[in-house]
Formats: structure tokens, sequence, C-alpha cells
């Protein structure tokens, strides 16, 4: 009893330090730029702070409905627990819309119907979790690195509900991630979303980092077609380093699927190329949309990867092998 007590107390010190957050930014006047500054710090907090209450309580949930639907397939429902992912994706983007104000708007819907895929976004801040809540398809997974398993409630929903995992320090063991995966999609019709970029950019101009081949080899290898989804930036909603955190809809196009039939692993250069510039351009078009405004055109649109390139720990020669194998 004395332990609820405490887990009750602290839930409603944190809502109610939530709430005075919002409340702040809301009654402060806007009249000099210490206020505004306050009101912007605020705000921020305070969805910052929705944020993770939101992701929590989703994760707590996505445990629950992860090992019921394990359960239900066990039971022979076929592939009932491929669902997890997109359940949880869609509680956690309608609670971060009431808590935040925040959501995407997707556009080119069609395209997510089609599985197997792979599905390749870019990745610009954390927030990108909630562009996976609004867009997320059925039967479809995640790919994460092997660490994250081991966290408390987040953790066991990922481990529960299809994730691929990958450690990166092992290349043998992040290979097998890969080669389980490949036979997922063909057993299973799952699809997998990775972010080619390996690691969020955290970009205020629409820009891309370079790509990492593991997505494109991973596509080559399932013989499954590519379908790249391309997020305006949205770095006037969120900023970390300026402490901003608005509310506002952000739009997402789902781009035509890029087929990789008949593909080897001597094609994964220009296959990832083709997709990098197909993504920056539509990046720049729908920045320039959400903003109302030009936007300066990244430098070097044409920017290709130098030397050996990894992603989530694999290496080129490494998925070239499995490839082969």
């Amino acid at each position: 009893m004395a332990l609820l007590a405490i887990l009750t107390l602290a839930l409603l010190t944190y809502i109610a330090l939530t709430l005075s957050l919002y409340a702040l930014s809301y009654l402060t006047s806007p009249t000099s730029s210490s206020a505004s500054t306050a009101s912007r710090i605020s705000a921020y907090y305070a969805r910052l702070l929705a944020s993770w209450f939101c992701l929590i309580l989703c994760a707590a949930y996505g445990t629950v409905a992860s090992a019921i639907l394990r359960v239900v397939e066990a039971c022979g429902v076929k592939d009932a627990a491929g669902l997890s992912q997109w359940t949880v994706a869609r509680a956690f983007k309608f609670t971060m819309w009431a808590a935040t104000g925040v959501t995407f708007v997707v556009q080119g819907e069609e395209e997510l119907r089609r599985r197997p895929a792979i599905f390749v976004g870019n990745h610009q801040t954390e927030l990108d979790v909630l562009m996976l809540g609004c867009v997320f398809p059925p039967y479809t997974s995640v790919t994460a690195k092997s660490s994250l398993k081991y966290v408390p409630i987040l953790g066991w929903f990922m481990a529960l509900s299809k994730t691929v995992f990958i450690d990166r320090k092992n290349r043998q063991t992040a290979l097998a991630a890969f080669d389980s995966a490949v036979h997922t999609m063909h057993t299973a019709k799952q699809s997998v979303y990775i972010f080619p970029e390996g690691t969020r950019s955290y970009y205020t101009v629409p820009d891309l980092l370079p790509f990492k081949k593991g997505a494109f080899h991973l596509a080559v290898q399932a013989q499954v077609p590519i379908i790249p989804i391309v997020v305006a930036n949205y770095s006037e909603v969120l900023d970390s380093r300026r402490k901003v955190f608005r509310a506002g809809k952000i739009p997402v196009k789902v781009l035509p699927a890029i087929e990789t039939k008949g593909l080897t692993a001597a094609d994964v250069d220009r296959l990832m190329t083709e997709t990098r510039e197909k993504m920056l351009e539509e990046l720049v078009r729908l920045t320039e949309l959400a903003r109302g405004q030009k936007v300066a055109p990244p430098a070097d649109k044409a920017k290709r990867l130098d030397g050996e390139a990894r992603s989530s720990g694999v290496d080129v020669k490494g998925v070239q092998a499995v490839g082969a194998a």
C-alpha cells in the first residue's frame, strides 16, 4: 500500500507540474522579450513532460497488448502479433495529439497498404516516434539497437512486438537479425521501417544525412520494394537547442514504391542514391509547403557515402555475404 501511495503521489505531482507549466506558458504576457522567453521555455518543458508521460503510458499499454496478441496468435489467429506495434502507434498518435497538440498529416497512404516492404524515412529528432505513431501501417516492425530491449516497459513492449533488434557491436548477431527479418517478411508478410540516415540529424533546414546501405541491402536480399516516407523539416515545431516545442500539424508524404525485383547487391549503390535524391527533392517541397515560403536547397543534392557504410552495425561486406548465402 505504501508503494502504491508513493507512485500515486509521484504521478499526481508529475501531472500537476506539467499542467502548471502549460498554464505558465499561456498566462505569461509576451509584452517583453524576457516574458516571451519564459512562455516559450514553459511550453517546451510542458510538452516535453507530456510527451514522456504519453510514451510511458503507451509503452505500458503496448506491453499488455503485445502479450495478449501473442497468446491470440498461439491460439491459431495467424499473424495477430504483427499488429502489436500498429495498435500502440495509433494509441500514441491520439494521446500525443490530446496532450501536446502535435500531429503528422499523411499524404499518399495508399502506398502503405503494400506488404511486405521496406519503409525508409528521414530522421530528425525524438519526435519521429510520434511520426511513426501517425504513419505506421499494420504488420510492420521497427529496427532498434539491442540495448533498448533492457529498458523497463519500453523494452518489454518492443521485445513482444516483433522489433528487429540489432547488436551494433556484434556483426554475427546483427547479420542473423537481418536474416531473420527476411524470413519474417516472406512467411508473415511483415514489413520493416528503417531510418537510413542511421541517427537523428537535428537539422533546421530541409536536408538529409548521408544514407547507410543496410536498408537497401535488406530490400534487395528480400526482393521487396523500398517505400520512401518524407517528413517536412519541423524545426519550427520542435527545436531542443532553442527550447522550442509548439503545437502544430506536420506534413508527411509517402512516395511511390521503388521496386527491387531482379536487383542484386551490385545495384545497391544506385538504389540508395535514387531513393535519397527523390526523398531530398520531396523534403524541400514539403518544407516550403509547411512554412509557406521558399527555402534554400541543400548545397549538395547528390551527396554520396564514402568509404565503408554501416547501418545498425551491419557493414556492407557482411550484408553482401548474407545476400549471397
